[in-house]
């Protein structure tokens, strides 16, 4: 192992101009904008702009219009009751768009045509009495257009609609298998499912043609199939052929429970058929090796092809994502892996416009960037990427060739440019921190990083550092140091509403924000590497990277320091705390993470703990990780200051684990404090909730590090 400490630092100018610092409500209230969605001919793009008054505790979205020739960007529509919108029909203006709510007032959606360029003209085409979501559509030869959406759906395969469902006199809720709930829902008999339906064209409208189809429901063995896979997936999992007469959806392997294993399927189905006609275009042990979770079905756009990704391992929901391609034609599939040993796990995907092309965007270096990858690509290609800095929400092949790319930065909520194929040149339309006054004079001046060594990995490891406002390299600030979660994912340099490296440094900290052992980005075995070793090679790592900071940035107060994470980060705080490392802050915080790992089977998806803890929990010996990486075993080392936080509705690391935590501090009389959200999950979303989780955090660690001139954290 590498022994001699040694970095590269972007170093920050001395004294940067002065700004304003970014708050807490700034930030939270600050536009939130969707993905920029170009029309066919790439004159124009919309997306959503969706504004917070703590005021009035109300949201507000419009929709806005950049125009791709002159970046000039304006007001599109301020109904924001159209939810989703996506341009098909006859001409390039042409768009077909979800209205939230129908004329019924029943939970359900409508269904509209217009012109983009006239919204005034929009014709109501149906009124659905299922609230629907993921709008795909293609004009087919005969002009028609054929749909996807998708929504829940019961047994029978008819879709739900809670506000018009029959409620039990009792709440009673019976289970024969594991899985009864999932991150922050108990799981019932209604199942996410794909619907097809053609909207004929008569005249110079349309008119709703029969039934909608549900490809999906009906397919069960152990389990059921379900598209998208709840509770994160959308319209990336599934997909509408160009012509309109393919479909593609992805589901957890019906062979499979679903606690145990990460195995998913990509089905194809004719737009015509039903569930019955549907057959996996990935079957188990069609690819050598390739039986894990599959994402992002795509046709090309001759609708021949049909790219998406797919993991090795069955028990892993970290392995690494590989590029695969097959004919849309179940009778003749001829999968062929591309660029199948490139250590990187791409997760977006887009076919470029003749075919020959895929765009993918994978974690690199502590950024997500955009590589262009041959569909003929060998094995040992190694793609190069095209972007650089920031994280991609979305991206777009324009008719042009030009890339697309809606993405965020440390210093940037949004960001929307066009990127050549080749990357040699960018055309910048969007940046919210030049446009945002809550932003206002972010920018990469902010933000530096440098690589340390540990005793853990062969390979240099990354560190984000992120500056105050104004900034003077002649004075020093105390340190926040933050753990990511995951424990397989990363600091990143893009925006967060929930942990915002620059509105944690603009109370006046130099924050730090390592990618330990576990992160992705450099490489599959630096991933793999926590596999039974929660307890030494991240918390190894972390010593090393403070190290760094107290020998190396003088500008950094350590003496002062606290430290922060949630989930993995969460629960290495509670290591932390019984551990050496815990004497050199002066105050720590707990979100949402692991006290007692003999608990670790109380959550839902089971392959991730067997995975982490190198298997199953049976006996819980000393010689189990699930025994030896226990924060609680260091209780009697407790004493550093500790806040904690932890949720009701947090089902993958239930709200036990924080009230334990808080009940073992108090006891042993270490000053804590707890907060609790009974309407939040693993994260805190609502806006005033969140407001009252910085706050909160904020008193405590001010007081301890001394930013604070308050008598008390309390």
């Amino acid at each position: 192992m590498k022994s001699v400490i040694h970095a590269i630092v972007i170093v920050a100018s001395a004294v940067l101009p002065i700004v304003s610092a970014i708050t807490p409500e700034g930030m939270l209230a600050a536009p939130r904008r969707g993905v920029a969605l170009a029309n066919p001919s790439g004159e124009f793009a919309l997306y959503t702009s969706t504004n917070y008054s703590f005021d009035e505790s109300e949201a507000t979205t419009v929709w806005e219009q950049l125009d791709l020739n002159t970046g000039d960007i304006s007001t599109w529509w301020t109904d924001s009751n159209i939810s989703e919108v996506v341009f098909v029909g006859p001409s390039n203006k042409s768009i077909l768009y979800i209205n939230a709510t129908n004329e019924e007032g029943d939970g359900g959606i409508s269904l509209y045509t217009a012109d983009a360029t006239d919204l005034s003209s929009a014709s109501l085409i149906a009124s659905l009495p299922v609230p629907f979501a993921g709008l795909k559509a293609t004009s087919t030869k005969s002009g028609d257009i054929h749909f996807l959406v998708y929504a829940l759906a019961y047994p029978n395969g008819t879709g739900y609609n809670e506000d018009l469902a029959e409620t039990s006199p009792s709440t009673a809720r019976i289970y024969t298998s594991i899985y009864v709930r999932h991150w922050d829902t108990y799981l019932t008999p209604q199942r996410y499912a794909v619907f097809g339906g053609v909207l004929a064209k008569s005249g110079e409208s349309y008119a709703l043609d029969g039934e909608l189809t549900n490809y999906v429901t009906g397919k069960c063995n152990v389990t059921c199939a379900e598209s998208p896979v709840q509770p994160f997936g959308d319209s990336g999992d599934y997909d509408l052929s160009p012509d309109g007469s393919q479909v593609v959806f992805l589901t957890k392997n019906i062979d499979l429970p679903l606690a145990n294993f990460t195995s998913s399927q990509i089905y194809w189905v004719p737009f015509s058929g039903t569930v019955n006609d549907s057959v996996p275009i990935n079957p188990i042990g069609a690819t050598a090796g390739a039986e894990g979770a599959s994402a992002s079905p795509r046709f090309s756009k001759d609708g021949s092809k049909i790219a998406y990704f797919q993991m090795n391992g069955i028990y892993y929901e970290s392995d690494r994502n590989i590029i695969y391609v097959a004919n849309a034609d179940p009778e003749n599939l001829n999968i062929t892996s591309i660029a199948g040993k490139w250590d990187r796990s791409p997760d977006v995907l887009a076919w470029s416009n003749d075919g020959q092309t895929l765009y993918v965007a994978a974690p690199d270096l502590g950024r997500e960037r955009v590589f262009p990858v041959p569909v003929d690509a060998a094995a040992d290609y190694k793609p190069t990427n095209i972007t650089n800095e920031g994280v991609p929400a979305g991206m777009q092949v324009l008719a042009n060739d030009q890339i697309l790319v809606s993405d965020s930065k440390i210093w940037s909520s949004r960001d929307i440019y066009a990127v050549s194929p080749d990357g040699a040149s960018t055309k910048i339309y969007f940046q919210a921190n030049l446009v945002d006054p809550a932003l206002s004079g972010l920018g990469p001046k902010d933000v530096s990083e440098f690589y340390f060594s540990s005793n853990s990995t062969e390979i240099d490891i990354q560190s984000w550092i992120i500056y105050p406002s104004n900034f003077s390299a002649e004075k020093t600030y105390p340190l926040a140091f933050l753990v990511h979660g995951g424990p397989q994912g990363g600091y990143y340099n893009s925006w967060s509403t929930r942990w915002n490296y620059r509105v944690w440094s603009d109370q006046g900290y130099v924050v730090i924000a390592p990618n330990p052992t576990a992160s992705s980005g450099w490489g599959q075995n630096f991933t793999d590497a926590i596999a039974g070793h929660w307890g030494d090679y991240p918390y190894w790592d972390l010593v090393h990277a403070w190290d760094y900071v107290d020998t190396n940035l003088p500008y950094v107060d350590t003496a002062r320091g606290i430290a922060a994470g949630a989930s993995f980060g969460g629960y290495m705080m509670n290591w932390i705390q019984g551990h050496p490392l815990g004497r050199r802050f002066n105050a720590l915080v707990t979100h949402d993470g692991v006290t007692n790992s003999l608990e670790d089977y109380a959550t839902e998806e089971l392959w991730f703990i067997n995975h982490d803890e190198a298997g199953t929990f049976t006996s819980p010996n000393e010689t189990s990780t699930y025994y030896r990486w226990n924060p609680i075993l260091y209780y009697e080392n407790w004493q550093t200051p500790h806040f904690v936080v932890h949720s009701d509705l947090d089902y993958r690391l239930p709200v036990s684990e924080g009230i334990l935590l808080f009940n073992l501090l108090q006891v042993k009389g270490v000053p804590s404090k707890f907060l609790n959200f009974p309407d939040e999950n693993h994260w805190v979303l609502n806006r005033q909730n969140s407001l009252v989780w910085h706050t909160e955090i904020y008193k405590w660690i001010n007081y301890y590090s001394g930013i604070s001139d308050a008598s008390s954290p309390f």
